[in-house]
């Protein structure tokens, strides 16, 4: 059972000013953290070559932070002022990695499923744009209550666990996330 707890009802000027807080959050932390990632290795492109196309795994660049952790946004200090409990918000201290448009920063080595995953999160960035991914996970997030709630999330879960699945069973994530956009499931 999942745990959902209570996120105040924010209007249209309050949502696009977070989603805009969100875009800037996401786009510094690329800047920062691009710098110092790479390109994927041989192993890891033989692993997702069959998943993703060459412009995805080319423009991707992955990083295992070490003695460190992703800092919280900013602006979490004025949405617990609006009502939202702190342990509502996403908390990217705990997660296992972040990906940052093309950018994926890891807190532990990344496994084929975890890097699958976040490969997904950088398609949705090219098929939605920075702006869209942001508008989207946001407004994910305070319909769906929760970060497992959010379709951009759901998204990306569904595919790493038909990934894990059948690794062997090649699909194109491109075409399924395209799918989630035309069906308005994002």
């Amino acid at each position: 059972m999942r745990l959902v707890i209570f996120v105040p009802t924010l209007n249209e000027r309050q949502i696009a000013w977070v989603a805009k807080q969100v875009a800037t959050y996401i786009e510094r932390q690329r800047k920062t953290f691009q710098q110092r990632a790479a390109s994927l290795r041989a192993n890891q492109l033989a692993a997702m070559q069959p998943f993703f196309s060459a412009t995805t795994l080319d423009s991707a660049k992955v990083l295992v932070l070490t003695g460190k952790r992703v800092n919280n946004p900013p602006f979490y200090g004025e949405l617990i002022k609006w009502g939202f409990e702190a342990v509502s918000l996403p908390n990217f201290s705990l997660m296992a990695a972040i990906t940052f448009v093309d950018t994926v920063v890891s807190h532990e080595a990344f496994t084929d499923r975890l890097l699958f995953h976040e490969l997904v999160h950088v398609v949705q960035y090219e098929k939605l744009g920075l702006e869209g991914f942001a508008n989207k996970y946001v407004k994910g997030f305070l319909s769906g209550g929760s970060y497992e709630a959010i379709q951009l999330e759901m998204n990306a879960y569904e595919l790493d666990a038909r990934f894990a699945a059948a690794p062997a069973k090649p699909f194109s994530v491109e075409a399924q996330v395209r799918a989630w956009i035309d069906a308005s499931k994002f």
